[in-house]
């Protein structure tokens, strides 16, 4: 069976607002779902370990998917969320693919968090791919600093410059994804529809834009697996 790694955010805490974020939790649900349903064991983690903390607009009625309803009868999977292991025990080795969800948390604790970007690193430089949806690919800013070239002339995609704009929270966050993205070196690209579902793949880096994008995002993941028929770890 195919082992994969969640790394969620552990910050809850906006910028100049009382707002508080998190993970989204459809992009943590859609994704573990798509993937447990194909067989794949999911194993989760965040830099603090724990709980993480979920974004309460994603419990609003309107932004509920299916499989956020499904998690609120999963006990199995509510207490995998509520102890996630802590980044530093993880052992990439034991690991096929990288999977991160989003939500605006990412921004502040991913994006900086060397040993987050050492694991990604270490996925991608032994051929595993990395997926990343919406605000997750910020985990990729460390890992680029780390690794200069990772990201040059990559497509990429993330929650655009246009979409924080329409949610207004662009005065709540510490920089722009896209812009980010882009001063480091990837070609980044997104639906010509603010919010409309559009992932990117090259190479080992699967990215998805927005919280339509998540499911989507994990099935272009478990389509590369197939593929590439990446060895199961024991």
């Amino acid at each position: 069976m195919k082992k994969i790694l969640m790394i969620l955010t552990s910050h809850s805490a906006m910028e100049n607002t009382d707002t508080q974020t998190g993970v989204w939790l459809g992009e943590f649900t859609d994704p573990y779902y798509e993937l447990l349903d194909q067989g794949y064991e999911i194993k989760l983690a965040s830099p603090k370990g724990g709980q993480p903390p979920v974004d309460p607009m994603s419990k609003l009625t309107e932004n509920l998917t299916a499989s956020n309803r499904r998690f609120n009868d999963d006990d199995a999977a509510r207490a995998a969320f509520g102890a996630t292991l802590t980044l530093s025990a993880i052992n990439p080795e034991e690991y096929d693919a990288l999977f991160l969800p989003g939500g605006h948390g990412p921004l502040w604790d991913l994006a900086t968090d060397e040993i987050c970007a050492r694991i990604i690193l270490d996925f991608y430089n032994s051929g595993k791919p990395v997926a990343a949806v919406c605000h997750g690919p910020a985990a990729l800013i460390k890992a680029a600093e780390l690794q200069p070239e990772l990201l040059d002339g990559k497509r990429v995609t993330a929650f655009s410059n246009t979409e924080e704009a329409l949610v207004m929270k662009s005065d709540n966050i510490p920089y722009k994804l896209e812009t980010r993205l882009k001063e480091l070196g990837a070609d980044f690209h997104s639906a010509l529809i603010p919010m409309a579902s559009h992932v990117e793949i090259d190479g080992l880096l699967i990215t998805g834009q927005n919280p339509l994008s998540a499911g989507p995002t994990a099935k272009a993941l478990i389509d590369h697996l197939q593929a590439n028929e990446v060895p199961e770890t024991k």
